[in-house]
């Protein structure tokens, strides 16, 4: 499942319902902190993006919603799989994106989560939703762009 990047970036997982429910303005990426069962069970690919999403409480950035799914051979130190995860940000990162979503009404949305240099990262987007017909846009230039291409290549 994972696959490594030019960059040395290697892929846990992306977040395919970013790009279909959000506009995404806005990316940063954030540290995560974990335990040990929580790293294991990612370094396996098991984490799902469902419902995330980033609440800001005091100075500080949370990850809410994630799904990692309990480590097999954790023993008695497991962990919850949909616990809230402090994501560490510079001071500065937090009140900007705290100011973004309390005043334009937009939210923070995880994209993808990968390793990057042995550690876990994970992209988060500042995003703004999308409309019912805004997806039907997108999914009528998605089916022109087929249709172009399949003639293109009959050609």
């Amino acid at each position: 499942m994972s696959k490594t990047s030019p960059g040395g970036e290697k892929l846990i997982a992306p977040n395919k319902n970013a790009h279909r429910l959000y506009e995404l303005l806005e990316r940063l990426e954030a540290g995560l902190a974990l335990t040990g069962s929580e790293v294991k069970s990612l370094r396996a690919g098991k984490v799902s993006f469902k419902d995330g999403y980033v609440k800001f409480v005091g100075g500080e950035a949370w990850l809410i919603g994630v799904h990692i799914a309990e480590y097999e051979n954790a023993g008695y130190s497991g962990h919850e799989p949909e616990r809230q995860r402090k994501l560490l940000l510079h001071a500065a990162e937090i009140a900007h994106l705290r100011t973004k979503v309390e005043q334009k009404g937009l939210t923070v949305v995880p994209v993808r989560m990968y390793f990057k240099n042995g550690r876990i990262k994970i992209e988060i987007a500042l995003a703004r939703g999308k409309k019912v017909h805004d997806r039907r846009d997108d999914l009528k230039a998605r089916d022109i762009d087929r249709e172009t291409a399949r003639e293109l290549a009959r050609a």
